[in-house]
């Protein structure tokens, strides 16, 4: 079995800092053709997410889960889309336990849905999401649409990242 892990914020959706509300959700372009393509291929998709707003108070769990409901609305593919969903809720000060770079949500799913991890990859739009995949010792890739271009991913001690624009250039190379 093999799958995909994807950030949501910059990854799949526009990234709107602390975003609680449903109505704002909008999918970046080429997701939902991405997300086919590569549920077609046989890939189970994950999403696995850092929302420190809610260890802050922003906003709850329960505002984060209508966002992903929103998003799936909008993905407009047979429910439910996602194997599974991490919403990691701790902030960077607290005690890091599903908080990427942490692998532990990796892990568990590839453990649980017996999956292989050679054939899985973490795909996100900031560091961290990229440690978390290597930590777990799966496949990375990054993209550029959301915190970093690809001037600020080469700053990184990265050895051979695959780059791409946005989630649908990542999909169309699967």
């Amino acid at each position: 079995m093999k799958a995909l892990f994807l950030d949501r914020d910059g990854t799949l959706i526009i990234d709107k800092h602390y975003l609680h509300d449903p109505a704002g959700v909008e999918l970046l372009p080429g997701v939902a053709e991405g997300l086919r393509r590569a549920q077609k291929l046989g890939y189970k998709l994950f999403i696995f997410s850092n929302q420190s707003g809610i260890g802050r108070g922003y906003y709850t769990m329960q505002d984060a889960i209508r966002v992903n409901e929103r998003m799936e609305e909008l993905l407009g593919l047979p429910r439910p889309v996602f194997a599974g969903i991490c919403m990691a809720p701790e902030t960077p000060e607290q005690p890091m336990e599903y908080r990427k770079p942490s692998p532990r949500f990796i892990l568990e799913m590839i453990e649980e849905h017996q999956l292989d991890p050679a054939q899985c990859i973490m795909v996100g739009d900031r560091e961290t999401d990229i440690e978390a995949g290597l930590n777990a010792k799966i496949r990375v890739a990054a993209v550029c649409h959301g915190k970093l271009d690809a001037a600020a991913w080469a700053q990184f001690d990265f050895p051979n990242l695959p780059l791409y624009a946005d989630f649908a250039a990542f999909a169309a190379s699967l």
